[in-house]
Protein backbone atom coordinates (compact mmCIF):
# COMPACT_ATOMS: atom_id res chain seq x y z
CA UNK A 1 0.00 0.00 0.00
CA UNK A 2 2.79 2.10 0.97
CA UNK A 3 4.58 1.44 -2.62
CA UNK A 4 1.07 2.13 -4.27
CA UNK A 5 0.55 5.94 -2.50
CA UNK A 6 4.55 6.59 -3.14
CA UNK A 7 4.13 5.90 -6.98
CA UNK A 8 0.93 7.75 -7.05
CA UNK A 9 3.11 10.78 -5.39
CA UNK A 10 6.05 10.24 -7.88
CA UNK A 11 3.76 9.96 -11.08
CA UNK A 12 1.53 13.68 -10.13
CA UNK A 13 5.24 14.73 -9.53
CA UNK A 14 6.09 13.81 -12.63
CA UNK A 15 2.82 15.20 -14.45
CA UNK A 16 3.32 18.98 -12.33
CA UNK A 17 6.77 19.16 -13.62
CA UNK A 18 5.75 18.31 -17.19
CA UNK A 19 2.48 20.03 -17.55
CA UNK A 20 3.16 23.47 -14.77
CA UNK A 21 5.49 25.20 -17.46
CA UNK A 22 3.54 25.13 -20.27
CA UNK A 23 0.24 25.62 -18.37
CA UNK A 24 2.36 28.66 -16.96
CA UNK A 25 2.97 29.65 -20.22
CA UNK A 26 -0.36 29.55 -21.68
CA UNK A 27 -1.83 31.14 -18.57
CA UNK A 28 0.70 34.21 -18.27
CA UNK A 29 0.74 34.61 -22.88
CA UNK A 30 -2.65 33.58 -23.75
CA UNK A 31 -5.53 33.27 -20.91
CA UNK A 32 -4.07 36.85 -19.05
CA UNK A 33 -3.61 39.29 -22.01
CA UNK A 34 -7.44 38.00 -23.33
CA UNK A 35 -8.21 38.99 -19.71
CA UNK A 36 -6.76 42.48 -20.03
CA UNK A 37 -8.49 42.57 -23.60
CA UNK A 38 -12.10 42.20 -21.97
CA UNK A 39 -10.91 45.18 -19.69
CA UNK A 40 -9.24 47.27 -21.98
CA UNK A 41 -11.96 47.28 -24.09
CA UNK A 42 -14.13 49.31 -21.69
CA UNK A 43 -11.68 52.03 -21.54
CA UNK A 44 -10.80 55.13 -23.77
CA UNK A 45 -7.11 54.34 -23.44
CA UNK A 46 -4.46 55.47 -25.44
CA UNK A 47 -1.97 52.41 -24.34
CA UNK A 48 0.26 54.77 -22.47
CA UNK A 49 -1.51 57.23 -20.79
CA UNK A 50 -4.20 57.15 -18.28
CA UNK A 51 -7.48 55.34 -18.57
CA UNK A 52 -10.98 56.53 -18.59
CA UNK A 53 -13.14 53.95 -18.30
CA UNK A 54 -16.55 54.86 -21.16
CA UNK A 55 -18.44 51.84 -20.23
CA UNK A 56 -20.27 49.93 -23.26
CA UNK A 57 -19.49 53.21 -25.24
CA UNK A 58 -16.78 51.41 -27.28
CA UNK A 59 -19.17 48.54 -28.36
CA UNK A 60 -22.00 51.02 -29.10
CA UNK A 61 -19.17 52.81 -31.55
CA UNK A 62 -18.98 48.98 -32.83
CA UNK A 63 -22.21 49.29 -34.81
CA UNK A 64 -21.94 52.79 -35.77
CA UNK A 65 -18.25 52.39 -37.62
CA UNK A 66 -18.25 52.11 -41.39
CA UNK A 67 -15.02 51.20 -41.14
CA UNK A 68 -16.32 47.85 -39.43
CA UNK A 69 -18.81 47.00 -41.95
CA UNK A 70 -16.30 47.52 -44.66
CA UNK A 71 -13.56 45.82 -42.95
CA UNK A 72 -15.65 42.52 -42.79
CA UNK A 73 -17.49 42.50 -46.18
CA UNK A 74 -13.81 42.01 -47.19
CA UNK A 75 -12.83 38.96 -44.31
CA UNK A 76 -16.80 37.68 -45.92
CA UNK A 77 -15.31 37.54 -49.70
CA UNK A 78 -11.95 35.88 -48.37
CA UNK A 79 -14.02 33.72 -46.66
CA UNK A 80 -16.44 32.32 -49.10
CA UNK A 81 -13.03 31.76 -51.60
CA UNK A 82 -10.01 31.18 -50.00
CA UNK A 83 -11.47 28.31 -47.97
CA UNK A 84 -13.37 26.09 -50.59
CA UNK A 85 -10.72 26.86 -52.88
CA UNK A 86 -7.68 25.83 -50.31
CA UNK A 87 -9.72 22.74 -49.37
CA UNK A 88 -10.08 21.28 -52.44
CA UNK A 89 -7.15 21.97 -54.05
CA UNK A 90 -5.37 20.12 -51.13
CA UNK A 91 -7.45 17.54 -51.25
CA UNK A 92 -7.08 16.55 -54.80
CA UNK A 93 -3.58 17.02 -54.53
CA UNK A 94 -3.18 14.59 -51.56
CA UNK A 95 -5.41 12.07 -52.90
CA UNK A 96 -2.81 12.26 -56.37
CA UNK A 97 0.22 11.70 -54.13
CA UNK A 98 -1.16 8.94 -51.81
CA UNK A 99 -2.75 6.54 -54.64
CA UNK A 100 -1.01 7.40 -57.72
CA UNK A 101 2.19 6.37 -57.84
CA UNK A 102 3.92 9.18 -59.74
CA UNK A 103 8.04 9.04 -60.09
CA UNK A 104 8.45 12.68 -58.92
CA UNK A 105 6.16 12.63 -55.91
CA UNK A 106 8.93 12.94 -53.20
CA UNK A 107 9.77 16.36 -55.75
CA UNK A 108 6.14 17.46 -55.50
CA UNK A 109 5.76 16.96 -51.54
CA UNK A 110 8.91 19.09 -51.30
CA UNK A 111 7.42 21.57 -53.89
CA UNK A 112 4.12 22.15 -52.58
CA UNK A 113 5.18 22.23 -48.99
CA UNK A 114 8.04 25.14 -50.05
CA UNK A 115 5.86 28.55 -49.16
CA UNK A 116 5.71 27.23 -45.79
CA UNK A 117 9.29 27.33 -45.13
CA UNK A 118 9.67 30.90 -46.27
CA UNK A 119 8.89 34.31 -44.71
CA UNK A 120 6.16 36.37 -44.27
CA UNK A 121 8.01 39.33 -45.92
CA UNK A 122 9.94 37.09 -48.68
CA UNK A 123 6.16 35.85 -50.08
CA UNK A 124 5.20 39.59 -49.90
CA UNK A 125 7.70 40.66 -51.84
CA UNK A 126 7.45 38.09 -54.82
CA UNK A 127 3.62 38.35 -55.17
CA UNK A 128 4.18 42.23 -55.04
CA UNK A 129 6.48 41.89 -58.07
CA UNK A 130 4.46 39.28 -59.73
CA UNK A 131 1.33 41.67 -59.51
CA UNK A 132 3.58 44.84 -60.03
CA UNK A 133 1.80 47.40 -62.92
CA UNK A 134 5.16 48.30 -64.74
CA UNK A 135 7.23 45.12 -64.56
CA UNK A 136 5.28 42.66 -63.03
CA UNK A 137 5.68 38.93 -64.21
CA UNK A 138 1.70 38.44 -64.61
CA UNK A 139 1.40 41.49 -66.73
CA UNK A 140 4.35 39.98 -68.75
CA UNK A 141 2.35 36.96 -69.42
CA UNK A 142 -0.54 38.38 -69.91
CA UNK A 143 0.94 40.37 -72.94
CA UNK A 144 2.72 37.54 -74.40
CA UNK A 145 -0.30 35.88 -75.17
CA UNK A 146 -1.98 38.96 -75.88
CA UNK A 147 -4.63 39.23 -73.36
CA UNK A 148 -3.85 42.50 -71.80
CA UNK A 149 -2.20 45.84 -71.08
CA UNK A 150 -0.22 46.86 -68.60
CA UNK A 151 -2.36 47.01 -65.28
CA UNK A 152 -1.33 47.91 -61.84
CA UNK A 153 -3.17 45.23 -59.93
CA UNK A 154 -2.40 45.99 -56.00
CA UNK A 155 -3.28 49.53 -57.15
CA UNK A 156 -6.62 49.51 -58.36
CA UNK A 157 -9.73 48.84 -56.53
CA UNK A 158 -11.17 46.71 -58.45
CA UNK A 159 -8.52 44.13 -58.32
CA UNK A 160 -6.81 44.42 -55.48
CA UNK A 161 -8.70 42.40 -52.68
CA UNK A 162 -9.28 39.61 -55.43
CA UNK A 163 -5.49 39.53 -56.53
CA UNK A 164 -4.13 38.55 -52.46
CA UNK A 165 -6.94 35.41 -52.91
CA UNK A 166 -4.33 33.10 -55.39
CA UNK A 167 -1.67 34.30 -52.79
CA UNK A 168 -3.46 32.88 -49.59
CA UNK A 169 -4.48 29.71 -51.68
CA UNK A 170 -0.84 29.12 -52.52
CA UNK A 171 0.60 29.52 -49.28
CA UNK A 172 -1.84 27.41 -47.22
CA UNK A 173 -1.90 24.91 -49.96
CA UNK A 174 1.57 22.73 -48.72
CA UNK A 175 0.43 22.44 -45.69
CA UNK A 176 -2.90 20.83 -46.05
CA UNK A 177 -1.61 18.75 -48.76
CA UNK A 178 0.79 17.43 -45.80
CA UNK A 179 -3.04 17.07 -43.56
CA UNK A 180 -4.49 15.33 -45.73
CA UNK A 181 -2.15 13.06 -46.81
CA UNK A 182 -1.55 12.00 -43.62
CA UNK A 183 -4.90 11.35 -42.91
CA UNK A 184 -5.71 9.25 -46.16
CA UNK A 185 -2.31 6.97 -45.54
CA UNK A 186 -4.13 5.72 -42.48
CA UNK A 187 -7.17 4.51 -44.83
CA UNK A 188 -7.44 0.58 -44.74
CA UNK A 189 -6.63 0.19 -48.27
CA UNK A 190 -9.01 -2.98 -47.65
CA UNK A 191 -11.36 -0.54 -48.27
CA UNK A 192 -10.70 0.85 -51.42
CA UNK A 193 -9.40 -3.18 -52.54
CA UNK A 194 -13.25 -3.92 -52.09
CA UNK A 195 -14.41 -0.67 -54.25
CA UNK A 196 -12.30 -1.60 -56.82
CA UNK A 197 -13.30 -4.92 -56.99
CA UNK A 198 -17.62 -3.55 -57.21
CA UNK A 199 -16.36 -1.64 -60.06
CA UNK A 200 -15.82 1.73 -58.85
CA UNK A 201 -14.07 4.30 -60.46
CA UNK A 202 -11.64 7.11 -58.94
CA UNK A 203 -13.70 9.72 -59.03
CA UNK A 204 -16.38 7.95 -57.03
CA UNK A 205 -13.75 6.10 -54.77
CA UNK A 206 -12.80 9.56 -53.81
CA UNK A 207 -16.20 11.36 -53.15
CA UNK A 208 -17.69 7.76 -51.49
CA UNK A 209 -14.72 6.85 -49.36
CA UNK A 210 -12.26 9.49 -49.34
CA UNK A 211 -14.20 12.29 -48.43
CA UNK A 212 -16.30 10.79 -45.45
CA UNK A 213 -13.81 9.12 -43.78
CA UNK A 214 -11.90 12.83 -43.66
CA UNK A 215 -15.23 14.61 -42.58
CA UNK A 216 -13.33 15.00 -38.81
CA UNK A 217 -9.73 16.42 -40.25
CA UNK A 218 -11.72 18.51 -43.28
CA UNK A 219 -13.47 20.21 -40.74
CA UNK A 220 -10.78 20.89 -38.53
CA UNK A 221 -8.96 22.18 -41.61
CA UNK A 222 -11.60 24.73 -41.93
CA UNK A 223 -11.78 25.99 -38.87
CA UNK A 224 -8.14 26.41 -39.02
CA UNK A 225 -8.12 28.57 -42.28
CA UNK A 226 -10.73 30.41 -40.98
CA UNK A 227 -8.78 31.75 -38.21
CA UNK A 228 -5.70 32.17 -40.41
CA UNK A 229 -7.83 34.37 -43.05
CA UNK A 230 -9.95 36.42 -39.79
CA UNK A 231 -7.05 37.18 -37.96
CA UNK A 232 -3.87 37.49 -40.56
CA UNK A 233 -3.52 40.55 -42.25
CA UNK A 234 0.32 40.18 -42.77
CA UNK A 235 0.06 40.27 -46.48
CA UNK A 236 -2.29 43.22 -46.62
CA UNK A 237 0.01 45.10 -44.03
CA UNK A 238 3.37 44.68 -46.30
CA UNK A 239 1.97 44.73 -49.60
CA UNK A 240 -1.09 47.52 -49.74
CA UNK A 241 -1.21 48.95 -45.95
CA UNK A 242 -5.15 47.80 -46.63
CA UNK A 243 -5.24 49.96 -49.73
CA UNK A 244 -5.88 51.63 -52.84
CA UNK A 245 -8.93 53.69 -50.53
CA UNK A 246 -9.25 50.47 -48.06
CA UNK A 247 -10.08 47.62 -50.63
CA UNK A 248 -7.98 45.43 -49.02
CA UNK A 249 -8.94 46.85 -45.10
CA UNK A 250 -9.38 43.39 -43.45
CA UNK A 251 -10.68 43.73 -39.86
CA UNK A 252 -7.29 42.65 -37.79
CA UNK A 253 -5.46 45.14 -40.23
CA UNK A 254 -7.91 47.97 -39.15
CA UNK A 255 -7.65 46.81 -35.07
CA UNK A 256 -3.84 46.63 -35.44
CA UNK A 257 -3.90 50.36 -37.31
CA UNK A 258 -5.75 51.93 -33.99
CA UNK A 259 -4.01 50.15 -32.08
CA UNK A 260 -0.64 50.94 -32.93
CA UNK A 261 -1.27 54.31 -34.93
CA UNK A 262 -1.59 53.36 -38.46
CA UNK A 263 -4.63 55.82 -38.73
CA UNK A 264 -5.37 58.58 -37.16
CA UNK A 265 -1.96 60.23 -38.01
CA UNK A 266 -0.23 58.40 -35.45
CA UNK A 267 -3.24 58.50 -32.67
CA UNK A 268 -3.50 55.10 -30.50
CA UNK A 269 -7.26 53.91 -30.17
CA UNK A 270 -6.22 50.78 -27.61
CA UNK A 271 -9.64 50.56 -25.87
CA UNK A 272 -11.90 50.88 -28.94
CA UNK A 273 -9.17 48.15 -30.71
CA UNK A 274 -9.37 46.05 -27.77
CA UNK A 275 -13.06 45.93 -28.55
CA UNK A 276 -12.62 45.20 -31.92
CA UNK A 277 -10.57 42.17 -30.71
CA UNK A 278 -13.83 41.04 -28.45
CA UNK A 279 -16.05 41.22 -31.71
CA UNK A 280 -13.64 38.95 -33.62
CA UNK A 281 -13.19 36.56 -30.79
CA UNK A 282 -17.26 36.10 -30.84
CA UNK A 283 -16.90 35.97 -34.47
CA UNK A 284 -14.66 33.15 -34.56
CA UNK A 285 -16.63 31.70 -32.13
CA UNK A 286 -20.17 31.55 -34.18
CA UNK A 287 -18.37 31.05 -37.28
CA UNK A 288 -16.95 27.47 -35.30
CA UNK A 289 -20.34 26.43 -34.21
CA UNK A 290 -21.65 26.79 -37.54
CA UNK A 291 -18.97 24.32 -39.06
CA UNK A 292 -19.82 21.79 -36.41
CA UNK A 293 -23.13 21.69 -37.54
CA UNK A 294 -22.00 20.87 -40.96
CA UNK A 295 -19.02 18.21 -39.92
CA UNK A 296 -19.64 15.24 -38.23
CA UNK A 297 -17.62 14.97 -35.04
CA UNK A 298 -18.01 11.35 -34.49
CA UNK A 299 -14.62 9.46 -34.50
CA UNK A 300 -14.65 6.31 -37.66
CA UNK A 301 -13.94 3.16 -36.59
CA UNK A 302 -12.36 1.33 -39.70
Amino acid sequence: MHLLKSARFQKAIFLFIVVAPAFAAYVLFTLYPNALSIYYSFLDWDGIGAKTFVGWDNYIRLFQDPFILRALQHNLILLITVIPITLTISLVLADLLVNRSFAENSFYKVLYFFPNVLSLVVIALVWSFIYDGTFGLLNGLLQVFGLGREHNWLGSKSTALLSMIPLYVWCYVGFYVVIFMNAMQGIPKSLYESATLDGITHMQRFTKITLPLLSGVIRVGTIFLMLSVIKGFEYMFIMTKGGPGGSTDVISLYMFNLAFGGLNLGQHIYGYASTIGMMIFVLLVGLKLVVDKFFTKDSIEY
